[in-house]
């Protein structure tokens, strides 16, 4: 199988995203152009290739996910309809990828509460990580989730770049949704 790729430009950096013929397989912000599909290929096993030789499902795939992505900047799209492939992820990484979606734009939830809202009470660093591990940024929205104490907490990103610019990139995300920092409510 193939895996096709592109980069989108936004006021956050680049925007890399890699289909396959079916759903959004990644979608990364802060790498390279040569980091994201290294990590891609070596995730997936499969090759990854550019828009001009990707087959026409994957073109039509990477179509919409320029349009809903840039509508999200432009701020005319609070949820996205793309289809996301985490079958690459482990099984806790799904679960929590999946309460990590419920939390809406526009809001926050802390590490502590999307653990217990997944049933794994007392388990806030491990949804941390495995939040930070998401191979899917924005359409999985991990920016929303934040420190107990309505601070930034991490931000997986930081693997590409410091953990300066991968925190001031959360930051910029939470700030287009209009969340200001420190958070005073949370969902969940």
């Amino acid at each position: 199988m193939r895996i096709a790729a592109i980069a989108l430009a936004s006021p956050f950096g680049p925007v890399h995203l890699a289909v396959d013929e079916r759903a959004v397989v990644a979608l990364e912000f802060m790498a390279t152009t040569d980091t994201f599909r290294e990590s891609v290929a070596r995730r997936t096993g499969c090759e990854v290739v550019d828009l001009a030789t990707a087959l026409a499902g994957q073109r039509r795939l990477l179509a919409q996910a320029e349009r809903e992505v840039d509508e999200y900047i432009a701020g005319r799209r609070r949820v996205f309809d793309l289809p996301l492939d985490l079958g690459r992820v482990t099984d806790w990484d799904r679960r929590v990828l999946a309460g990590v979606r419920r939390v809406p734009y526009g809001e926050v939830t802390s590490y502590g509460r999307l653990a217990r809202s997944i049933g794994a009470w007392g388990a806030a660093r491990a949804v941390g990580g495995a939040v930070g591990r998401s191979p899917i940024e924005l359409l999985v929205p991990c920016h929303r989730v934040i420190a107990g104490d309505g601070s930034l907490g991490g931000y997986g990103g930081a693997w590409t770049g410091t953990e300066e610019a991968a925190l001031a990139l959360k930051r910029s995300l939470l700030r287009h949704e209009g969340i200001e920092l420190p958070a005073r409510s949370f969902v969940g």
